[in-house]
């Protein structure tokens, strides 16, 4: 990583509160040039508060952009950090027209020319996609990293859960005094009387409906007008938006890149790698679309991909070994699907219900127990059916693996997990890629349709995306599970499994032919701002393992303890302390769906020492499900100088749905 001190532009920055069309004043940063031009806006909106959470990240991209030409601004949503107003839903309705808001608000400056561009990653990611579609005439283009164009994701116990209390807290956390001023425990107090546990609303939609289909670009493409440089990690759960996104958006203003990262940003040199200069490439982005420059940034190939080569089951990777690939279109001509028949007869699958400890965080954020161990263990649990990869040359896949499968299932409820792994000669067993689906959704993920006991049905799904090549030797094993718990939540009747029948079922693979462009997909080398200057340190003396998975062997219950990658103590030149610490847990006993549970505890302490200020947040989010649905309990208690000056608890009950 190169750290970059000289820019073709002094900069300077301040910070100022934009306001909405309701009163409501969003706190901001703004970084710009020392120009007396105009310059185009570039601009950064997410609730992950600027003023200490993301400021060390921040420090090293806005400056950067505005070294190089443009006033760089980063915005907390409403709600969060040191705005005003209450937190809402993600992606509400509030929060995209406040984005819209923000975008005119930029554009009419007298600094700016009136082009403005979005960028974000994750949240910000997804927002700036959707404001895109509410089309605000300053919004030129975007940068959209490790975002989804479909938010829907109901059953998923660990994306749900996980996500759910991690919003809890964030929401619960208050505005800072050095930044909010003496209001701040008003604005604070008000804000945590709105605070409700999103697991309420998100379980109240156990299908795809308008709920989830408001902020889901994929339901109208067209209503983007912006270019679009779509952005993924071979490792994100959300990596298959920048597939659709390149093959439903107009091919002269949309281009995709995906590469072998986790969820950041590909600069961040993080595990795996290799990182680029992403900010590089997207200065060309910009300036293209904002500033009219003539770079060839259109010239290149529309989806530029990672293929990575062989390499054993680790669950951590500094860089993965393979290359990048060029393809003009998407569906790509260089890419046919190759058939795979499964052979030999009928089999049961009832896997045990603490299939899917070894799946890997649903989540990777770069840390040491990120990926998927070696599958074996998950491989003994599944029917598994190989084919050899013959001498000759590499199998190379790229793009959405698919499996049809024709099953017999004796009950109406149940689930599919298909995964893909390279199997070496030793036979270790790589996780290249995995899809599940919902045999009640199997008509469509906006209906639910119970199984009709008793009769056979051929099913197809497909796996997520994937880069990867087979090398000669080794073995293309498919193996098939009746659970995986904690990424999918078990219902009742669902440990009788079902029975595959071989002779009516296939695995469909997105071959890949080698293609002249490719050798000439390059990038710069990484480069970055100087960094903000935050020490850190571990929160406990004897730091927990990041994720354990304990059997109690007499009750035959798995328990998967999961540390979030937050966790640490960071302490910021402007002398605020901030400490995080919290632990997710999931349990499932061997042969009881009913009895897997999950929890989530946070913890966050913010104190400044000169203003004699100390604030804790601590939240308990936990989750079962019995035969009469869903049970949760929420809480939040914060404090201010050890007294408890909030505190409240949720218990509510969701039926649930026929899915």
């Amino acid at each position: 990583m190169t750290i970059r001190t000289e820019f073709p532009y002094e900069t300077r920055h301040e910070d100022v509160l934009i306001p909405m069309r309701d009163g409501i004043r969003l706190y901001a940063r703004v970084w710009r040039p020392v120009t007396e031009a105009p310059v185009p806006a570039l601009l950064e909106y997410l609730p992950h508060r600027l003023t200490d959470r993301t400021a060390p990240r921040d420090r090293q991209r806005h400056p950067w952009y505005a070294g190089h030409g443009y006033a760089s601004v980063r915005v907390d949503v409403r709600g969060h950090g040191n705005s005003g107003g209450a937190p809402g839903d993600e992606y509400s309705a509030r929060e995209l027209a406040d984005g819209v808001a923000v975008v005119e608000w930029l554009a009419a400056q007298p600094w700016c020319t009136g082009s403005v561009g979005m960028f974000g990653i994750a949240w910000g990611g997804c927002n700036s996609l959707q404001i895109a579609a509410l089309a605000p005439e300053p919004l030129k283009a975007v940068v959209t990293v490790c975002s989804t164009d479909d938010r829907y994701g109901a059953g998923l116990a660990v994306g749900l859960h996980a996500r759910a209390a991690a919003v809890l807290a964030l929401a619960s956390r208050p505005p800072d005094p050095e930044y909010a001023g003496e209001g701040w425990r008003e604005q604070w107090l008000n804000r945590l009387e709105s605070v409700e546990p999103l697991v309420h609303t998100w379980l109240s939609h156990q299908t795809r409906d308008a709920y989830w289909k408001h902020g889901s670009v994929r339901e109208d493409y067209g209503a983007v007008r912006a270019a679009v440089l779509a952005v993924g990690g071979r490792q994100d759960p959300d990596r298959d938006a920048v597939l659709r996104l390149v093959e439903h958006l107009p091919a002269d203003r949309v281009r995709g890149l995906i590469g072998p990262w986790s969820r950041q940003y590909p600069d961040s040199g993080l595990p795996p790698g290799p990182a680029i200069g992403f900010l590089q490439e997207t200065l060309r982005w910009w300036d293209h679309w904002l500033k009219d420059a003539d770079n060839g940034v259109m010239d290149a190939p529309l989806l530029r991909s990672w293929i990575s080569a062989a390499h054993p089951p680790r669950t951590v990777h500094a860089e993965l070994p393979g290359r990048w690939v060029a393809d003009p279109a998407w569906p790509s001509p260089h890419v046919r699907p190759v058939v795979y028949a499964l052979r030999g007869a009928p089999v049961l699958v009832r896997s045990p219900q603490h299939t899917g400890l070894d799946a890997g965080r649903f989540v990777p954020l770069g840390e040491e127990a990120d990926l998927p161990p070696d599958q074996r263990e998950e491989d003994a649990k599944s029917a598994c059916f190989e084919f050899p990869v013959p001498e000759g040359g590499a199998v190379e896949v790229l793009g959405r693996p698919a499996v049809t499968v024709r099953l017999r299932m004796d009950v109406p409820y149940g689930q599919v997990v298909a995964r893909l792994c390279d199997v070496a000669p030793d036979g270790a067993s790589t996780l290249v890629t995995r899809g599940v689906l919902n045999l009640s959704a199997r008509a469509g993920r906006d209906r639910a349709e119970p199984w009709p006991a008793g009769t056979w049905e051929a099913v197809s799904f497909e796996l997520g995306g994937a880069g990867h090549a087979f090398p000669p030797g080794h073995r293309i094993r498919l193996a098939l599970s009746s659970a995986y718990w904690p990424w999918v939540w078990p219902r009742a009747g669902s440990e009788a499994g079902w029975t595959v029948d071989p002779a009516g079922s296939s695995l469909s693979l997105p071959v890949r032919s080698p293609a002249p462009q490719d050798a000439g997909v390059v990038f710069d080398p990484p480069e970055r701002a100087e960094p903000l200057g935050v020490s850190s340190r571990a929160t406990l003396d004897d730091p927990r393992p990041e994720r354990v998975v304990v059997r109690d062997v007499a009750r035959g219950v798995w328990r998967l303890e999961d540390e979030p990658p937050a966790g640490g103590t960071w302490v910021y030149p402007d002398g605020l302390e901030y400490e995080e610490d919290g632990l997710e847990v999931y349990e499932i006993q061997d042969a009881d769906p009913l009895s897997a549970r999950a929890g989530a505890e946070r913890r966050i302490r913010l104190h400044r020492a000169e203003r004699g200020w100390d604030v804790r947040v601590e939240t308990r989010s936990e989750v079962s499900c019995d035969g009469g649905g869903f049970a949760t309990v929420s809480e939040v208690v914060c404090r201010e100088g050890g007294e408890v000056v909030f505190h409240r608890t949720w218990e509510r009950r969701f039926p649930r749905a026929a899915t």
